[in-house]
């Protein structure tokens, strides 16, 4: 297959004998390259068995091996390539090393909720908010190939003191469970790699190439690894973007970046630096930002698309104004042009920000689709409440009725309920069917049945009242009754309660004001509630929704059409970032948000916002005022002369093609 490249992408492509470093802009067709690359080198002989490619994400992986396919039409070739994330590579090590590291064959691994209850019984604590803590510090620690001795050693607070005494038992609780954790995927490897040089000669002389992408988001054990495969004699290419280096947070570091001409003195660097994602004006305000941070590889982005439209900034009064002004722009702005709603993103910082857009999507019944963060059906207490709906609708939904049973908690445990299986197996009932049976009293105390009997009473109850009765009430009815928001109160932290409680009554408000609209009772709103969730779990299909993104989970995608929100001090850049000094990784998490964009990019700030419940004043970031200013048109600015004579052109030009479409 013929790939279309330009100069530097083919110099890229055809660097096969040596080290090479591509320094891979934004836009500058990066995924391009190495799946040419790869055919290249299948093309001069090389067996695709040897030739490794290790990126960031599952998605990223199947994307890779996807255009692979395509470019390797022979069959079976693409096949035998190694395309996977690290972890997984990793993974593949541990399993064919796993004698070697101590494991048996059929070795668990743990997730972050199998292993903070282990990480919690270490540190002595209940609070989960700590336990939390103590395990992201422990994670930051295998990472950076720290061993609890060191760790130990180094602590600095007596919230690290603890953290690093849990680590030490941490490990010897994963070997004696024979369970190793994420991060134990490349620590172990390299540990092996370290200590036992046929192990590491035998997994070079399985690779003859080696391609990694993202490469400026390597972590320290991640460049350990790298090198114990590639060794001194195998030809590698990494790609990567250090103005895209955006994940410093999770231990990822510019000094691998750094590292390789060091390490690797016949290192070449190749720079593609012609975008062809965004338009010139979009680039010109991108470069202008980026320029401001100091530079390991100089590089400057350029086009030849169209010279496009002005950013367009706009401030609003609060969140809730700025969600509302941007959700009508873009439905007006869909409108004229006559564009798809999976044309545009809405970006921000923290995910906290998604939920006035999603109230204002919602409030226009428009789709959306959100990334980096949960949907306002995924949070767990929405899951909760709806539980108990789905439980009021249908008696025998046994899974709503084992989730709504345990929260809030009602001295019914795994025993009773054990007995209420059996009883509903043995009566082909439901557990709801099973609590009223005749068998359950010589199997479950008093106490529990009684228990069992009153939720059960609690939702016939409800059932009943359904249909007559309006949604809203008999919601707040059920929230009183089951004192949910209490029940938070005493489980978590603070912090936690008030966000989790707040998303409930957002969610409670919606339902009401859709049943109010609608004329739908409880059961029917139910119903429009599973049929919502059921779409969102569609993760194949690309639904014509609105994107609503983190910048972080946004990194690697573009939209014709993209809003970046929430452009003020102390949210990007972020405060603790403006504590600590640390503008620079800021400033190319806002690169990558203009960096999405290939049409148009509006940008926009709140005066004001909520934090901790009180309006608090804001400042529009810093960042605006690094952007190329002849590219910008501040919506609450007079136009100058050529301005206005432009917008008057535009304007007209929008009004001709509006009447158009209302003539056909």
């Amino acid at each position: 297959m013929q790939f279309p490249l330009n100069a530097a992408q083919r110099e890229a492509v055809q660097c096969d004998g040596a080290p090479l470093l591509v320094l891979a802009g934004a836009g500058s067709g990066k995924t391009r390259v190495i799946t040419a690359k790869i055919a290249h080198l299948c093309g001069r002989g090389v067996d695709a068995s040897r030739i490794v490619a290790i990126t960031f994400t599952n998605k990223a992986a199947r994307e890779m091996r996807e255009r692979a396919e395509q470019a390797l039409r022979a069959d079976g070739v693409a096949s035998k390539l190694s395309i996977s994330t690290f972890h997984s590579f990793g993974l593949r090590i541990v399993r064919e090393e796993a004698t070697a590291l101590g494991l048996k064959r059929g070795f668990s691994i743990f997730d972050p909720s199998d292993i903070e209850p282990i990480v919690a019984e270490l540190g002595a604590t209940a609070d989960r908010a700590r336990a939390r803590s103590m395990q992201w510090k422990i994670s930051q620690w295998k990472n950076a190939l720290v061993e609890p001795s060191a760790a130990l050693a180094s602590a600095s607070s007596d919230d690290e003191l603890a953290a690093a005494r849990a680590y030490a038992g941490y490990r010897d609780a994963l070997a004696a469970y024979q369970a190793v954790d994420f991060d134990d995927l490349i620590a172990l490897p390299v540990a092996l790699f370290d200590n036992d040089a046929d192990a590491r000669a035998r997994w070079q002389a399985r690779i003859a190439h080696l391609l990694i992408d993202e490469y400026q988001d390597t972590n320290g054990a991640q460049y350990r690894l790298f090198r114990h495969l590639v060794g001194r004699d195998t030809p590698f290419t990494a790609v990567g973007d250090d103005d895209q280096a955006i994940y410093g947070w999770r231990g990822a570091t510019l000094d691998n970046l750094a590292a390789l001409p060091r390490d690797y003195p016949e290192l070449r660097v190749i720079k593609l630096e012609q975008n062809y994602r965004s338009t010139v004006r979009i680039l010109r305000c991108a470069n202008a930002l980026i320029g401001n941070n100091p530079k390991l590889f100089d590089k400057r982005l350029w086009t030849e698309l169209a010279h496009g439209e002005p950013l367009r900034v706009a401030p609003a009064a609060d969140e809730e104004a700025e969600a509302v002004a941007v959700v009508r722009r873009l439905l007006a702005h869909k409108f004229e042009r006559r564009t798809k709603l999976s044309d545009y993103a809405i970006l921000y910082r923290g995910n906290h920000q998604a939920r006035p857009f999603e109230t204002a999507l919602r409030a226009h019944s428009i789709p959306y689709e959100i990334s980096g963060g949960q949907s306002l059906f995924e949070r767990t207490e929405i899951k909760d409440i709806v539980a108990y709906l789905r439980l009021i609708a249908n008696e025998d939904d046994d899974p709503a009725f084992v989730r709504a049973l345990q929260v809030p908690k009602r001295g019914v445990g795994q025993a009773t309920l054990a007995h209420l299986g059996r009883v509903a197996q043995a009566r082909h009932t439901s557990l709801f069917g099973a609590v009223f049976e005749a068998e359950l009293a010589s199997a479950v105390p008093s106490r529990q049945r009684a228990a069992l009997e009153a939720f059960c009473a609690m939702v016939n109850g409800i059932r009943h009242r359904a249909e007559r009765e309006p949604a809203g009430r008999l919601l707040d009815e059920l929230l009183r009754t089951i004192a949910y928001a209490d029940w938070l109160t005493s489980t978590l932290d603070k912090r936690d309660a008030q966000a989790r409680s707040q998303s409930v009554d957002d969610f409670v408000a919606w339902l009401t004001r859709k049943g109010e609209a609608d004329g739908k009772n409880l059961l029917e709103l139910t119903q429009m509630v599973a049929l919502i969730t059921m779409l969102e779990g569609r993760e194949q299909e690309r639904p014509d929704a609105v994107r609503l993104s983190t910048l972080h989970a946004a990194k690697g995608l573009e939209f014709p059409h993209v809003f970046l929100v929430g452009l003020e001090e102390g949210v990007l850049p972020h405060r603790e970032a403006i504590d600590a000094g640390n503008i620079d990784e800021e400033r190319r998490l806002m690169y990558v948000g203009l960096t999405r964009a290939q049409q148009t990019l509006s940008l926009s700030y709140c005066a004001t916002r909520k934090r901790a419940g009180e309006k608090v004043d804001c400042a529009p970031s810093r960042f605006l005022a690094e952007l190329a200013q002849e590219d910008l048109r501040y919506a609450d600015r007079p136009l100058s002369g050529d301005e206005a004579s432009q917008a008057k052109q535009t304007g007209n030009a929008r009004l001709a093609a509006l009447k158009a479409l209302v003539a056909r």
